[in-house]
């Protein structure tokens, strides 16, 4: 299945009574409320996904903030959702999909491949003039299997081994990477090597992807059209919508799952600033 989906193409589809799974991933950091303003409005059918409880394990020391979920606890939380094994899923949030990929990315890693994102979420849903609707959705319990390990990844003893990753980019926004500030984070700064892409630059000014060609000219000024990629943020959210990113500009990469909040909190690990 694509990665993304035009909200047109969504229309149409629920529409003509397609079976769909719409599931809202409204999360932004430092922002509590995202329950709140799906409870408020969003796209009819639309079941609501709590991030820091279904697509996060607990973070702690060594760990990062966001770890990835133990599979079986996202199979049942896929179940809750309403997957079974043949259903089409479209993920959404309204931040251009900073918090949706992360959703896309654990389902894909789990081996289920029905899975896009809706391009511009909900602001471009509401932009071409389709309705919204508040309240709660809740489907039936569904059926789908899942598993793990379907998408690559990398650890902190690949990313000190020259010879596992070839480029590595730094999806968090310019003045972290070059360590100006650091809001969340103890240190400031980045993991030595590794090239600022920040995630924002994806986007267009509608919180769309750009285009595939705009995607491989960036990717490929930054180096990352050659050897082998992997993308890390501050905690491993971000940094799946840089992945796919990188998938509709047609390259591979790999995850650092701990990102930042777990390379920054290991102790005698190096930390370069500047650009």
């Amino acid at each position: 299945m694509k990665t993304l989906m035009d909200v047109q193409e969504l229309q149409d589809r629920m529409t003509s009574g397609a079976q769909l799974i719409l599931l809202d991933v409204r999360w932004a950091l430092g922002d509590p409320h995202g329950h709140e303003n799906y409870r408020e409005a969003h796209i009819p059918g639309a079941v609501y996904v709590d991030l820091e409880t279904q697509l996060c394990a607990p973070g702690g020391p060594g760990l990062g903030r966001h770890p990835l979920p133990d599979a079986e606890a996202f199979q049942e939380s896929a179940r809750q959702w309403g997957l079974d094994d043949d259903s089409t899923v479209v993920a959404y949030d309204d931040s251009g999909n900073l918090a949706a990929a992360r959703l896309w990315w654990l389902l894909r890693d789990a081996g289920f491949g029905s899975v896009s994102l809706l391009d511009g979420g909900l602001s471009a849903w509401r932009a071409a003039g389709f309705d919204v609707e508040g309240g709660q959705e809740q489907h039936c319990v569904g059926s789908v299997t899942l598993s793990s390990g379907h998408m690559p990844v990398v650890s902190i003893p690949d990313l000190l081994d020259d010879a596992s990753v070839d480029v590595v980019l730094d999806a968090r926004a310019g003045d972290r990477f070059r360590g100006e500030q650091e809001p969340v984070d103890p240190k400031a700064g980045h993991i030595p090597g590794a090239v600022s892409a920040p995630t924002a630059e994806n986007l267009g000014p509608d919180r769309r992807f750009r285009s595939a060609a705009d995607l491989r000219r960036r990717f490929s000024a930054l180096g990352a059209d050659q050897g082998n990629v992997a993308v890390y943020c501050g905690s491993g959210i971000t940094a799946a919508h840089e992945i796919a990113a990188l998938e509709i500009a047609g390259i591979s990469a790999s995850l650092f799952p701990g990102s930042w909040s777990q390379w920054s909190t290991t102790e005698g690990l190096p930390v370069a600033t500047g650009a």
